[in-house]
């Protein structure tokens, strides 16, 4: 019997990757480094800012210009990730009815908590009761401490939460945490992905995830 979802955020809950795709390329021409497409965008997220402009920048580029490019994506999508950014359809409307059936819930997101924070308040409104982004201090996922830390905050065992998540680094975190996972099939990585890293139980739509939750209460 299960009454806490822990959801990921970017490509589960909200469509994140238009804003991703022009800070990061407005950060790499900053620096006069070559842009890329949206579709390599998508393949670079999940693992934290860092890393996404780690993998954005040509092999090769020194540390002074890598360090430049993730203080300039920084600033631009503190003042943009909001432009194009929206929940997916159907999102609020699941999240509001197993808030409603008595479910407790969660993000738990390599996105850097200013932004995950922000996000989440202005998106989703009281529908979430924590948000656990990327801080100094905590393992990102896949490691399990965000996760810890989210049903700690919410007085939930993991033996009694789920976690819901679009990407074989949210299969594997779920893992790590001795959760049992569902991956949903409209975010950022294909379903192969996220079944070669162990995932069993797909939702196609919000519709289908809420029934899924449901049916685990």
């Amino acid at each position: 019997m299960k009454d806490t979802v822990v959801f990921d955020l970017d490509g589960t809950l909200l469509n994140t990757l238009d804003d991703l795709t022009d800070s990061m390329n407005y950060a790499l021409k900053s620096c006069s480094l070559d842009t890329r497409s949206k579709d390599e965008i998508r393949s670079f997220v999940g693992n934290g800012i860092r890393l996404l402009v780690e993998r954005a920048v040509p092999e090769g580029t020194d540390s002074e210009t890598l360090e430049s490019c993730y203080d300039c994506f920084c600033a631009y999508y503190k003042e943009h990730m909001e432009d194009k950014t929206r929940p997916y359809d159907g999102i609020n409307r699941m999240l509001e009815n197993i808030k409603k059936a008595g479910f407790k819930t969660a993000i738990v997101t390599n996105k850097a908590d200013f932004a995950a924070q922000d996000l989440c308040r202005r998106m989703f409104g009281n529908n979430i009761g924590v948000v656990a982004g990327s801080v100094d201090g905590r393992p990102n996922k896949p490691a399990p401490d965000g996760v810890f830390y989210a049903l700690s905050k919410l007085g939930s065992k993991k033996e009694n939460a789920v976690f819901v998540g679009d990407s074989d680094v949210d299969i594997l975190t779920a893992e790590n945490a001795g959760l049992p996972s569902i991956g949903v099939l409209w975010g950022f990585r294909d379903k192969s992905v996220i079944e070669a890293a162990g995932a069993s139980v797909f939702a196609e739509t919000p519709g289908e995830l809420e029934k899924i939750i449901l049916s685990m209460a």
